[in-house]
Order: C-alpha cells, then structure tokens, then sequence
C-alpha cells in the first residue's frame, strides 16, 4: 500500500513541475501560430491577386452560395482583404482586429465549404489557393476548423500572441 501512495506522490510532483513547463511551451507557440496563420492568408491572398480575378469567381461560383453579382464584387475585393488581414497577422500589426477579421473570415469558410458538402455539390477542389494548391472541400474544412480553433485560442491569450510583433514593438 505503501508502495502505492508514494507512486501516486511522485506521479502528482511531476505534474506540478510538468504542467508550468508545457504551459509555457503553449505560450511560445502562440506568435508562431499567429505568423503562420498570417502566411497561409498571405500566400493565398497573393495567388488570387497574381491570376486572372476570373479564376476566383469560378470557384466561388461552385459553392452556389452568393446571389448573381455578389460572386463578382467578392471576387475583386476578397483576395485584398484576405491579403492584408494576413499581412498585419503576420508582421503583427493590430493582432487583436487582425485575429477578429481572421475569425470571421475562417467562420465563413467553414461555413460555405460545409453548405456545398451538405448539398453535395460537384466541388473537387476548394479554390482557396488558386493555381498553387489543390485541396478537396474536405480536406480544407478539417484545415480551415483547426485554424479556426487557434484563432480562438490566439484570441484569448492575445498578450502571448503580440510577441515579436509591430505591435509589442511600437509599444516600447
């Protein structure tokens, strides 16, 4: 019995030291997380801005999900909001506006990728990255619900998502 108590006394004194560790390696993620995110926004912006605004509506269109002429409007201005909400998420400028515009904006993917999945639309490919990736509706939803999720998490510890950002460093 003996035996027993003293496993479950060294078992809970490793969990006192452990859990502040892994708090803190949680806590170094965050801006890495934060940057990462702002790329993936970047990088996809970009291609939509580099190709023929046409490409875009294409794949909007497929979703079957805005009015006749809205597709159009999204098309032209989406690619620049996604671009510069990725920018300022990446080079850390108003993190806390940046992740709220990011969260809104992954809500509505989740949001319009699950619509057509549920329609069983004939979508073989999301359209999120232009010409330079390919991923199916499914396979994005899963990617675009992770981030999601870490947007939430950036947004509750936004403190530890300003490090190494425009921000912290204008603050000084």
């Amino acid at each position: 019995m003996t035996g027993i108590v003293v496993r479950c006394s060294l078992f809970v004194d490793r969990l006192r030291t452990t859990i502040p560790e892994q708090r803190i390696r949680a806590q170094s993620m965050l801006p890495i997380l934060r940057i990462l995110t702002g790329l993936i926004f970047v990088v996809s912006g970009a291609e939509k801005l580099i190709w023929p605004w046409q490409n875009f509506l294409y794949a909007i269109q497929s979703y079957e999900f805005f009015p006749p002429g809205a597709d159009a409007v999204v098309a032209h201005v989406f690619p620049w909001i996604e671009f510069l909400t990725g920018l300022f998420l990446a080079l850390g400028l108003w993190v806390g506006s940046s992740l709220k515009a990011a969260l809104v904006m992954y809500s509505a993917f989740i949001l319009i990728i699950a619509q057509a999945l549920i329609r069983h639309l004939p979508i073989n490919e999301c359209g999120c990255f232009g010409a330079l990736l390919s991923l199916k509706p499914q396979h994005t939803l899963l990617m675009d619900s992770f981030f999601f999720l870490s947007l939430i998490w950036l947004l509750k510890n936004v403190k530890g998502a300003e490090k190494f950002s425009l921000d912290a460093y204008f603050k000084k």
